[in-house]
């Protein structure tokens, strides 16, 4: 792992002359007026910068557990970072305990896979950009998935108390929709087995990862209750499943732009505030990188909202609520998920980054096609009309809406819809299919954003607004937040509260 993932990061660099790799660990940092001025390594030596951003995942003071084995490290192989933890705290901030676990991984060959069934991927795969071409020659790899059964969580039970989730080792709270197997058996103590995907850590790999059996328990543990499932009979382990603990900073010490209330340029992202998951650390990177650098070149900050993004939804719910727990991102988290579908994700944030200079060219020309299409697919739906497919004149948006017809039926029958690609059609059937409900969302987000409009000064004292409940001055007070509709998204903070600090701060504006 540690080989592919240092290939990849001299790859990157290469490629890219505006990069530049110091293979240092930071361990403090130095500010001048209340901002970064250079990053202190170390060795001792320092270098001049005016933002830092702090993605150390589960490294900071990490300390991996596997059965009674304990010892410090950032993963499996890999150090801790020590230093960093104390020079926050230093400075004021908060800091908690969170625990992550990760399951083993076998050798391929040893899995017997005439016992497991094939979980393949998607028939016809999207991809992430309108950039990626749709091609054949796509490859897609399936997984498999095996169960779990009574005589391996037998083992599990009668040696709980070897796990260091069970034994009080562990003092960080752990993710509650990913728990362990140990956790699994104890809570959910009627199910006679759990699934178990097996997937291919990369491209013709012969590591498995076998995702469902995130443990703490000792090795020698693991491959007995594995041993116990049929098709695991050989299996041998290239690394253990582990627990990890690590110290994250309660993300409502951040703006949204995920720079730190109390110091300038610098920024937290991934782990470190309290998230757990590939996809949710990159967002937050993508997010502060892109604001670490407008704030040095004095330009306004790059901010989505929670309307129109899941990133902005992410960003929102991690410094307007208490992380107690590593932070996932669900659909059913956004109230606007209707108009957040993958095929509309370039329509909704494309502009932005057009805005900050975040495309070249040859991206925002493709990106201006597309919406171009979607457009004019939408308008042809709107205009076009037949009585093939209801007996009397009706336009296509509304036999679709009706489910008379859909558009790959009658797609045929016009030969200006032929012409438009199959991505802006599927985009403009779908946006037709939801349409109601979507102006519905729609007349609902520009309510709130009246809200977001009305800035509250980051020095405001709400423990003068004595109708304000106590609670909502005690949690106003913690997270200080930026507009009137970060408030009221805060727990604790009525609608009663928001109403008295909006009509006090209209007075104070007047």
């Amino acid at each position: 792992d540690k080989i592919v993932y240092s290939q990849l990061v001299s790859d990157t660099v290469k490629s890219d002359p505006n990069i530049s790799l110091l293979p240092k660990q930071v361990v403090n940092f130095k500010t001048t007026g209340g901002a970064i001025c250079s990053a202190v390594f170390a060795d001792g030596s320092q270098k001049e910068c005016s933002s830092i951003i702090i993605t150390s995942g589960t490294f900071m003071n990490g300390l991996i557990h596997i059965g009674e084995n304990t010892f410090k490290a950032g993963r499996i192989g890999e150090k801790a970072s020590i230093g960093l933890t104390g020079a926050l705290v230093e400075r004021g901030f908060r800091v908690g305990r969170l625990k992550t676990g990760t399951p083993p991984r076998a050798l391929k060959t040893s899995i017997d896979w005439t016992y497991t069934q094939i979980a393949p991927g998607d028939l016809s795969p999207s991809p992430f950009s309108i950039m990626t071409e749709k091609t054949k020659d796509l490859k897609n790899i399936p997984c498999h998935i095996i169960n779990t059964n009574k005589q391996s969580h037998d083992v599990l039970e009668n040696n709980l108390r070897k796990s260091a989730i069970f034994s009080g080792k562990i003092k960080g709270v752990g993710p509650r929709y990913c728990p362990s197997i140990e956790d699994k058996i104890v809570r959910f103590s009627e199910r006679k087995s759990h699934q178990l995907f097996l997937e291919p850590e990369w491209f013709n790999s012969n590591q498995i990862y076998i995702n469902g059996f995130s443990t703490s328990m000792p090795e020698e543990i693991q491959v007995q209750a594995l041993r116990k499932i049929k098709g695991f009979k050989n299996i041998q382990l290239i690394r253990p499943g582990y627990a990890i603990e690590y110290d994250y900073f309660p993300s409502s010490q951040l703006k949204s732009t995920l720079e730190t209330k109390k110091i300038k340029g610098l920024f937290l992202a991934g782990q470190i505030n309290g998230t757990s998951g590939y996809e949710e650390a990159a967002a937050q990177g993508l997010i502060a990188g892109i604001n670490a650098q407008l704030s040095i070149l004095k330009k306004e900050p790059f901010l989505v909202d929670r309307s129109e993004s899941y990133i902005g939804v992410l960003i929102d719910d991690l410094i307007t609520k208490t992380i107690d727990e590593p932070y996932r991102m669900f659909t059913s988290r956004a109230e606007h998920r209707l108009s957040l579908r993958p095929d509309t994700a370039s329509l909704r944030i494309t502009p932005k980054a057009v805005d900050c200079g975040l495309i070249p060219l040859e991206h925002k020309e493709k990106f201006s096609l597309f919406e171009n299409e979607v457009s004019q697919a939408l308008q042809l739906m709107d205009n076009l009309k037949t009585d093939r497919y209801s007996g009397k004149k009706a336009s296509l948006s509304s036999l679709i809406v009706s489910k008379k017809t859909t558009l790959k039926t009658v797609k045929k029958d016009f030969p200006e819809l032929g012409v438009l690609s199959s991505n802006a059609l599927f985009t403009a059937e779908t946006d037709i299919l939801y349409r109601g409900y979507v102006n519905i969302e729609n007349k609902r987000v520009k309510k709130i954003k009246q809200n977001e409009s009305i800035k509250i000064p980051t020095n405001f004292n709400y423990q003068r607004i004595l109708s304000l409940s106590t609670e909502a001055r005690q949690k106003l007070s913690e997270v200080r937040p930026e507009t009137l509709g970060q408030a009221s998204r805060i727990g604790g903070v009525r609608t009663s509260d928001v109403a008295v600090l909006n009509l006090f701060l209209k007075t104070k504006q007047t």
